[in-house]
């Protein structure tokens, strides 16, 4: 039987169901993301450097403590890719392409990528495009757990989940691409890092899109114009801006990413 379309459910219901934070508990949302974890982990290629994935654990970690909201398990993993992509799921993990260590020129512009996957987990986007799917497909039933249904809660977790099981790169709206950025970018700004990084990321994608377009083609697929973004965020930042811009850690890092065995031309959506 298919599930009825947002069209042809009662729409009070609909409205409400639209306009809540999420059916998601934080809870829910961390055992999703563990289990999302472990089956990103058989079917992703991880840079197994010890050094290279401490050096952006600490980065991530610095970051991650300036997050405002829930407090989530957040950790970092670096994907053995090419392409310029970063990913967040849901309750905490994260994870960038070794491409990224590859084109980042700065401490700062690593700390952008990093904070504006960390924003997403803080303004649970995860667990609201989930709810709208949840929705949308006609899992009303489901709203007994805003209600306090303890087996509505188990119910409406384990939709979710099955939600996650065929992509694990959740499409993010615009308005959450956007508000990422922005709340990346305090994040960098309280955890010490100048938060012009970002936007010079934002740059860095510009410009791959037009030298080697299959680099960054995920990454467009999902999110506004490099640009658009980057000008943006200078537009808010405004001229008076400062914090850490790179260090000789960084450098390091970044030299022994390149070193190690070039990582596979292309990587598959998920």
């Amino acid at each position: 039987m298919s599930s009825p379309s947002p069209a042809h459910l009662p729409v009070t219901l609909l409205v409400f169901a639209l306009t809540l934070p999420s059916l998601l508990s934080v809870s829910d949302e961390i055992a999703m993301g563990r289990d999302a974890q472990l089956q990103v982990r058989k079917s992703v290629p991880a840079v197994s450097d010890l050094a290279l994935n401490a050096f952006v654990t600490q980065v991530g970690k610095q970051l991650a403590a300036q997050a405002r909201g829930p407090r989530y398990p957040y950790s970092f993993s670096i994907a053995n890719y090419r392409e310029l992509n970063a990913f967040a799921l849901p309750g905490g993990p994260v994870w960038i392409n070794r491409g990224i260590m590859h084109a980042a020129a700065t401490e700062a512009q690593l700390a952008g990528v990093l904070a504006h996957e960390i924003a997403h987990i803080a303004q649970r986007h995860a667990a609201d495009q989930i709810t709208k799917q949840l929705v949308a497909n006609g899992f009303l039933g489901l709203l007994g757990a805003v209600l306090g249904n303890d087996p509505g809660a188990a119910r409406t977790a384990q939709a979710g989940a099955r939600l996650l099981a065929g992509s694990y790169m959740l499409k993010f709206t615009r308005e959450d691409e956007r508000e990422a950025d922005a709340i990346g970018s305090q994040i960098m700004r309280r955890a010490g890092w100048d938060p012009r990084g970002m936007a010079e990321f934002m740059e860095t994608l510009r410009r791959e899109q037009g030298r080697d377009p299959g680099s960054v083609e995920i990454f467009l697929s999902s999110h506004p114009a490099p640009g658009e973004r980057a000008e943006a965020l200078r537009r808010s930042l405004g001229s008076r801006t400062s914090g850490r811009r790179d260090s000789a850690a960084f450098r390091s890092a970044r030299a022994r990413a390149l070193r190690l065995t070039p990582p596979p031309r292309s990587m598959s959506a998920k």
